[in-house]
């Protein structure tokens, strides 16, 4: 659990990188592609202020999510990424006033169950550093032998 502040960190940036770039989307015209050039188009879109910023918080997302990836096992890094679900679909009823029946709400509970179960069943390996010997554990069983040219293992 040494390492939950980066991952915590990696699902708020995107979350806040969703909802930036959902604002970004309603705050341009309605995009249609005839008459103009569609290059020409998508970088008016990926410029505009919201969109940017929306993109660039996604680099950081990752940049954060690549450090977690480093230090810990994905499969208990990669199912926090789950909650940005939940972030989302608070923030866009708070935010964007979308509707949050309760189908999404169960989903956003069950979301959240799911999460608490990983997090318990990962408190010694969530704190393992991979960057030692424990990314060489992993690795160790494979031989030379065991691998083919063509990454079939055989």
């Amino acid at each position: 659990m040494k390492y939950i502040v980066f991952i915590l960190f990696t699902v708020m940036t995107n979350a806040a990188a969703q909802l930036m770039l959902k604002q970004g989307m309603m705050s341009l015209a309605p995009i249609s592609f005839e008459g103009t050039n569609p290059l020409l188009k998508l970088l008016q879109i990926v410029f505009s202020p919201w969109i940017f910023l929306g993109l660039s918080t996604f680099v950081i997302s990752m940049a954060s999510h690549l450090y977690v990836l480093s230090k810990v096992e994905l499969s208990f890094a990669y199912p926090f990424l789950s909650l940005a679900y939940v972030a989302v679909a608070i923030f866009a009823y708070i935010i964007f006033r979308e509707d949050l029946n309760a189908w999404r709400v169960a989903g956003i509970a069950f979301i959240c169950v799911g999460t608490v179960l990983i997090a318990q069943s990962g408190r010694d390996l969530g704190s393992r550093d991979l960057g030692g010997r424990g990314h060489e554990d992993q690795t160790a069983g494979l031989s030379p032998e065991k691998i083919h040219t063509s990454g079939i293992v055989r």
